[in-house]
């Protein structure tokens, strides 16, 4: 099952977390702050964001990862899916009866 790896500003990431979460597009969003250095149309920014660590679905991610597009105020999102190798069996049930 996959985990997509979103970054965000602070500003728009609990919105964009409890907005998949009641759409029942993930089970479980975890948010952390974090410091970014990046290139953007040639110049280097730094910036305040946050992680998100999107838990969802085979059947749902590309569902999440085009509402995440959708509401976030980047241009360019940071949308990265990452594939489990191993899940307690008892957290996977969780997550996939948490989302449709």
């Amino acid at each position: 099952m996959p985990t997509l790896f979103v970054t965000a500003p602070e500003a728009a990431a609990e919105s964009l977390a409890r907005t998949l979460v009641e759409e029942r597009l993930a089970a479980c969003v975890n948010t952390t702050p974090c410091q970014s250095v990046y290139r953007w149309e040639g110049d280097i920014h730094e910036d305040d964001e946050r992680i998100l660590l999107v838990k969802t679905t085979s059947d749902s991610v590309e569902d999440a990862a085009d509402r995440i597009e959708s509401l976030h105020p980047y241009d360019v999102p940071c949308i990265e899916r990452f594939e489990e190798e191993w899940t307690l069996p008892a957290f996977a049930q969780w997550r996939d009866d948490a989302v449709e």
